[in-house]
């Protein structure tokens, strides 16, 4: 297998979006929300900061967001 599982882009993003679901679920425990609440806090962080951080990072050289940006 000669080329990576994700490209390097997809893995930074979900890279931050997990940094940051981890963050706001302990913050959220650690502010006595509870452990439940805490996980429901990190999962709803980590699915808007994926979204978040892929329009944040611009696509590589050669690779294309997969909009169309001109409409001809």
């Amino acid at each position: 297998m000669d080329r990576p599982l994700l490209p390097l882009r997809s893995a930074l993003v979900f890279l931050l979006a997990a940094l940051s679901g981890v963050a706001a679920g302990g913050l959220s425990w650690v502010a006595g929300e509870g452990a439940a609440r805490g996980v429901l806090a990190g999962l709803a962080v980590a699915g808007l900061a994926t979204a978040f951080f892929d329009r944040l990072i611009m696509p590589g050289f050669g690779e294309t967001c997969g909009k169309a940006h001109d409409r001809g």
